[in-house]
């Protein structure tokens, strides 16, 4: 299966305030020389059928949405790096090989607990599809075949919320009318360049000889596109190794700079990462807070451990005694607050759930 969570940033924006739902959001980066600076990152759907994509100046987006009651936003990495920390951990759930590839995206291996079966593998996708729905709010689009190449290209064709099984088969019946630029490494200057040599399919593209592909796009993609075009692709779904760190940001009910109120909701956002790392049997080496004031100033402060350690009393009570140390250096309330653990590495002993600590 390829997992792609649809519209990913925006679909974030959405969760955090439902009120712009049925709105064009737009989430862009914004380079800060001048108001409407910068570009587009991503965008919802309804924005997307005013011409609004990834990669156009913010400026053309908002000619473009000048009509509508349109929301543009910043990016706003820390979130979406949460949201996805949370989708992850479920999407590994149900896997028996699991491959993380972006934010918004990753490849499972479940052959093993479908019993080999599409028919149970499509229950499968169901089930996690329900499941990321209801605990998260996100909808995500699945595709499920018998390799990664085809898998990607499956989840792209049915978008938002879809689910498209490709058999065995029926490879070649799905993939031949599809347009070149489907295929996975067909960008633009590529695609035009196929187009010029009279290939405008997937079908048109597994009908040409090797060599030909080899004499003009080289050795290495020369094969590659022959191999995918012909649904050919033998890559395992494997790990590509751990995450840098791991982190949990959360806004408290009221602004404050009493330390209790600010330690309960830092206590949650320790008990969320450690759930985390449970999941993962990881160790942390260096824990950091962040506070962000009336202000919205940004304030930080971290320690080392002398080290490794996965013990969740120590994440607590070192994120509270960093929070204190913060608290005593800022005059405005806190509004938000939030916890990271870096320097990850496998624990030597499988980790404890933190109903063995409390």
């Amino acid at each position: 299966m390829l997992v792609d969570l649809d519209y990913f940033y925006a679909q974030c924006e959405e969760k955090r305030d439902p009120s712009i739902k049925e709105k064009p959001v737009v989430v862009s980066v914004y380079s800060g020389r001048t108001e409407d600076s910068g570009v587009v990152s991503t965008a919802n759907y309804i924005a997307r059928e005013y011409g609004v994509r990834s990669g156009i100046p913010i400026s053309v987006a908002k000619s473009r949405l000048r009509e509508v009651d349109a929301v543009f936003l910043p990016v706003d990495h820390a979130f979406y790096d949460e949201m996805s920390e949370k989708v992850m951990v479920i999407l590994r759930s149900y896997a028996d090989r699991f491959e993380e590839v972006g934010i918004d995206e990753a490849y499972l291996d479940v052959t093993e607990r479908a019993g080999r079966d599409y028919g149970a593998a499509t229950e499968i996708a169901r089930d996690m599809k329900g499941e990321v729905k209801a605990h998260l709010g996100l909808t995500c689009s699945i595709g499920i075949a018998p390799n990664k190449v085809v898998a990607k290209i499956a989840a792209d064709v049915n978008k938002p919320d879809g689910l498209t099984v490709v058999k065995p088969d029926a490879m070649r019946e799905f993939l031949n009318p599809l347009p070149v630029g489907s295929l996975i490494g067909v960008g633009k200057k590529t695609e035009d360049r196929m187009k010029a040599m009279g290939i405008g399919t997937i079908g048109d593209l597994a009908q040409i000889d090797e060599k030909t592909l080899i004499d003009t796009f080289g050795q290495k993609l020369g094969s590659y596109f022959r191999r995918a075009a012909n649904g050919i692709d033998d890559t395992p779904v494997q790990e590509r190794g751990e995450r840098l760190s791991v982190s949990r940001i959360s806004t408290l009910k009221e602004d404050t700079r009493d330390l209790k109120a600010i330690s309960r909701l830092s206590d949650r956002l320790c008990d969320d990462i450690y759930s985390m790392l449970i999941e993962r049997n990881l160790g942390f080496t260096s824990i950091a807070v962040v506070a962000i004031t009336r202000d919205l100033a940004v304030h930080t402060k971290s320690k080392t451990l002398e080290r490794p350690s996965d013990r969740p009393e120590i994440l607590r009570n070192t994120a509270t005694a960093l929070l204190s140390e913060l608290l005593d250096e800022l005059e405005l309330p806190v509004r938000r607050v939030g916890v990271r653990v870096s320097g990850l590495a496998k624990a030597e002993t499988p980790n404890k759930r933190l109903t063995d600590f409390t």
